[in-house]
């Protein structure tokens, strides 16, 4: 790995666990135990750096969700794949990450809204339309409507003044609200198939508890 790519790599993770503001560029020279002039040769300054991580994060976060398409044998499974990718990826994120992105690096919050509102409301749309097809999801459900809520209530669990983050736990806020989601698409074939994906779930997390 080189020396940009360290950078790079070393801000994500400071930035995941506290956030965007409390996290200055000295934190992470330190962290690498380089100077602060190294860091500045590869980042012109903060904002630069924070642009770099959200692109990558962004590349990312498209190709697992292309992934867990491909993987899936069906719309449920997707879910329940994307919900193991999430809680994953939560379990160590500060929510304060997106409030700070917004506040004070508008253009990489800017990068990051288009994403969402075009990337990943396509693969919710997408989502809904193969369950549907399928009589996994309830015929009469808008696909325009429900993809927009789904898109929006991604956004709850990062509001910190209704879930303080002391008091709550991202990736478990995360996974209530898509398990919500689901069971209100599905019909009675489709709930059938989230109990057998949960129950499967609860074996896997229990066996990996068992090996810890």
């Amino acid at each position: 790995m080189d020396v940009k790519e360290r950078i790079l790599v070393k801000a994500e993770e400071l930035f995941m666990q506290y956030g965007i503001r409390s996290v200055s560029m000295d934190d992470i020279a330190n962290n690498l135990g380089m100077s602060k002039k190294t860091v500045y040769q590869y980042y012109a300054d903060k904002d630069e750096l924070v642009d770099a991580v959200v692109d990558g994060h962004i590349s990312m976060i498209q190709t697992d969700c292309t992934s867990c398409r491909k993987d899936a044998k069906d719309a449920i499974h997707e879910i329940f794949i994307t919900m193991e990718r999430i809680m994953d990826e939560f379990s160590n994120m500060n929510p304060m990450l997106l409030y700070d992105l917004e506040k004070f690096h508008f253009r990489s919050y800017q990068r990051f809204k288009d994403h969402k509102d075009k990337f990943l409301a396509q693969i919710i749309r997408q989502n809904i339309e193969w369950g549907i097809k399928d009589e996994l999801y309830r015929p009469d459900v808008s696909v325009d409507v429900m993809s927009k809520f789904r898109l929006e209530s991604m956004m709850i669990p990062f509001n910190v003044s209704v879930f303080p983050p002391g008091k709550y736990n991202l990736a478990t806020l995360s996974e209530k609200i898509i398990e919500h989601f689901a069971y209100g698409l599905a019909t009675i074939k489709g709930h059938k198939l989230i109990q057998k994906y949960n129950e499967q779930r609860q074996k896997k997390l229990s066996y990996e508890e068992i090996k810890k």
